[in-house]
Parts: structure tokens; C-alpha cells; sequence
């Protein structure tokens, strides 16, 4: 590659440390239950002691999980897409697969996505999901895995028959950079099958938390902010970042929540530090109830729902 080409200046540039075109990225895990890196238990045993049900309610320590999702090259703002379907029990907001035990062939994602373009720069990104109109078939992936033996095939999702006359939506996630910190995302959705189906878009921004686990650090902020007619912007400020905006055209509104644990659905003793915990986004959406999202419109955590 020639140095008069776009790409190979924005690598140079990098390489000398003149411009940070590298530090937004692909860098946040798509799955960060259920690993080795969010283990901190007495006996070791990785695989059960921080389940798939409990990511939707149970803040990360050591790192964070997206679809589609960019971060900060020291992962202390994330942004990822959230869907829901209408029938799922949860929103879709990171991959779904079975532990290592639960597996006939071991650990095993079971969602359909693909990463189709990057530049090494991350001047340019395009990712697909392939996300069911239907209930996303949990408990029979992990039911019919765990029947089968070593010798046997894996149960797949597509298996299931859930993407039968192509019932579901593809997608699509793409990234441009303008600057190395001006980032357009365009998000575009197709519905391949044969009828009309609702799917409820949420564009999802939040800090790691780090002031839960280590003393003296402060908390960052996210703020709901005025802007011009049919945007919606929300303010993202970190002590070390720096000031972040995201601003949305035509969605219905921002929901915020605090990117803490829910104790009481934890069943740990005592009283959390909030009562907007992670999954009020996931129980506005779902279960309707408009009290798990903050009504003073700010937080760790904000959705922008479409």
C-alpha cells in the first residue's frame, strides 16, 4: 500500500502517535459471561459462576460484552446495538452459547453474526446480525446439546427451524470515521421474511464500571443535553476520557439506567446503590415498567430507543 492512499496515512499517523485513529475499535467482548475473565470465585469454576441469565442484571468487573459493539481502546466507554423481537424474555444485547459443560462438543456459541469489513485503522466497519422474529429458542439449544453425546452433531439454531421462511432481520452495523474520534454509525435493518414484524431498535451507550470495585474512583456521568429538533443527545463524561456526545436523529427517546448490579434479583441481602440497576432498560422494554428507567434523565448506561 502506497503512502497517498487514505488508510496507509491514517496508519502512519498512528504508528508515529500523531493522531489516535486506532483508539475507537472492535475491542469489546461479544461475550464476557460465563469466561475465565470475569471469574472471581472461591473454587475456580468459571463456567457457573456468572451465568448468561445473570449477564442482563449483574455488572462486569473486569470487561464488558456487545453485538456489534465499539470501545475506547482501554474499554471505559462502550457502545453496542440491543434488540427485542417482541416475544423474547430479555433483550438481545450479547451473544448466547453454551458453557463448556452444557455442550456436546464443548463451549459453543449458537447466534449468527459476521464481521464483513474493517480497515486496520478502524476508519471503516461493517458488521451483520442475524437476529429471529420469534422467542429465541434457549432452553431447547441447551435441552437438546445436552441429550446429545460427543459422537453426535451440535443442535444448531438453525436447527431449531427458527429461521423457517427466512423469518428474521439481518443487521447491519457500519462505522466511518470522519477523525479519529468522529464516528458516524449507521444502523440498517431488513426484514427477510414474508410479513410485517416488529423489532425495537436500541442503540445502547454505558461506562465499565470501575467505581464499584476500586476505592476512590470517580464515577463518570451520562446526561441527557438539549439539542436541535429530532435529535437526541446524550453527554458522556469521564474524568480520564474526556467529554463524549452521541446524538441520534428521530428516535422516540433515551432511557437511563446505572450500570450496577440488581441485588434483589441477584438475591444477595441488603439494598443496591440504586434503584435503576442494569436490567431497568431490559424491564421498561419488556415487562413495561416504566419505573426501572430514570426519569431524571441521566445515568452509566443509556439506550436510545427507536
Amino acid at each position: 500500500m502506497k503512502g497517498h492512499y487514505p488508510e496507509a496515512t491514517r496508519l502512519q499517523q498512528a504508528r508515529s502517535r500523531q493522531v489516535p485513529w486506532q483508539k475507537w475499535g472492535p475491542y469489546l467482548s461479544e461475550r464476557q459471561w460465563g469466561t475465565v475473565r470475569e471469574d472471581y470465585s472461591q473454587d475456580g469454576n468459571a463456567w457457573e459462576y456468572f451465568s448468561f441469565d445473570q449477564a442482563h442484571y449483574r455488572a462486569y468487573r473486569w470487561g464488558e460484552d456487545g453485538l456489534a459493539g465499539i470501545s475506547d481502546d482501554r474499554q471505559r466507554l462502550c457502545f453496542a446495538i440491543s434488540l427485542w423481537n417482541g416475544h423474547d424474555p430479555m433483550l438481545k444485547e450479547r451473544l448466547f452459547g453454551l458453557s463448556n459443560p452444557q455442550g456436546n462438543h464443548g463451549e459453543d456459541v449458537k447466534d449468527y453474526y459476521f464481521y464483513l469489513d474493517s480497515t486496520p485503522s478502524h476508519s471503516y466497519m461493517k458488521y451483520l446480525y442475524k437476529y429471529p422474529q420469534q422467542a429465541f429458542p434457549y432452553e431447547e439449544l441447551i435441552r437438546i446439546n445436552s441429550e446429545r453425546s460427543k459422537q453426535d452433531p451440535e443442535f444448531e439454531l438453525l436447527d431449531t427451524g427458527i429461521f423457517d421462511e427466512d423469518r428474521y432481520f439481518d443487521v447491519q452495523v457500519e462505522y466511518a470515521k470522519g477523525g479519529p474520534e468522529d464516528i458516524l454509525i449507521k444502523i440498517t435493518v431488513v426484514n427477510r421474511g414474508p410479513e410485517e414484524a416488529p423489532l425495537y431498535l436500541l442503540p445502547t451507550l454505558w461506562f465499565r464500571n470501575t467505581w464499584s470495585w476500586f476505592n476512590q474512583v470517580a464515577k463518570p456521568k451520562l446526561q441527557n443535553v438539549p439539542a436541535a429538533d429530532g435529535v437526541t443527545s446524550i453527554l458522556a463524561a469521564h474524568p480520564e476520557l474526556g467529554n463524549y456526545y452521541l446524538c441520534a436523529v428521530d428516535a422516540k427517546e433515551a432511557l437511563f439506567v446505572e450500570n450496577e448490579t440488581n441485588y434483589e434479583k441477584l438475591g444477595t441481602e441488603g439494598q443496591g446503590p440504586t434503584n435503576y440497576p442494569k436490567d431497568g432498560i431490559v424491564r421498561y422494554i419488556v415487562a413495561g415498567n416504566a419505573d426501572a428507567v430514570n426519569p431524571g434523565a441521566h445515568g452509566t448506561k443509556a439506550a436510545v430507543y427507536y
